[in-house]
């Protein structure tokens, strides 16, 4: 299995991007490497610590692709948390701020039961607006949510604050 260090190594720093002024964290090498990408899938279904999960909620859309794999480890099911008017069915919804204006995710009514154990997976914590409007949503499912689980936390920009929750698991921070 792959390491921390090894998996640090191969996440690629791109300055100026999407904008001036900030330092993007490019995962894509790490997904390119199945030994980094199946690495990350069991350091992230570690972060359950040995609990039976019931579903994994992935965060859309990078978080997708983390939670799909945790939950096959798990043997858990997936569930996405989707940007608004993407998902077919019947959703609750939860609105949240960005740096400019406002934003909002929702997932399926009947996606969680009460009392199911949720690990909910994103690849990044920054703000932690997306997740803590995540959060909410499970919180109205009546879920139990286990832990919240991220690749990478930016810890200046203080995200974690926002969630109310603990343990918030990150493999790397920055």
């Amino acid at each position: 299995m792959a390491d921390l260090t090894q998996i640090e190594a191969a996440v690629r720093d791109v300055p100026d991007f999407p904008k001036p002024g900030i330092l993007f964290k490019d995962i894509t090498p790490v997904l390119a490497d199945p030994t980094l990408f199946k690495g990350c899938m069991e350091l992230l279904a570690e972060t359950a610590g040995g609990q039976k999960i019931d579903k994994v909620v992935g965060i859309d859309a990078r978080g997708f692709i983390f939670a799909a794999g945790v939950a096959q480890n798990l043997d858990a099911g997936f569930v996405p948390v989707r940007k608004a008017g993407k998902l077919p069915w019947t959703t609750h919804k939860m609105a949240y701020t960005l740096e400019y204006g406002e934003s909002v995710v929702e997932i399926h009514q009947d996606a969680v039961k009460p009392g199911e154990k949720i690990l909910l997976v994103d690849d990044l914590l920054a703000t932690g607006g997306t997740a803590a409007a995540a959060i909410k949503l499970l919180r109205a499912l009546e879920a139990d949510i286990v832990a919240v689980s991220f690749l990478i936390e930016l810890e200046a920009l203080n995200g974690r604050e926002k969630l109310g929750i603990e343990p918030v698991c990150s493999l790397l921070k920055y």
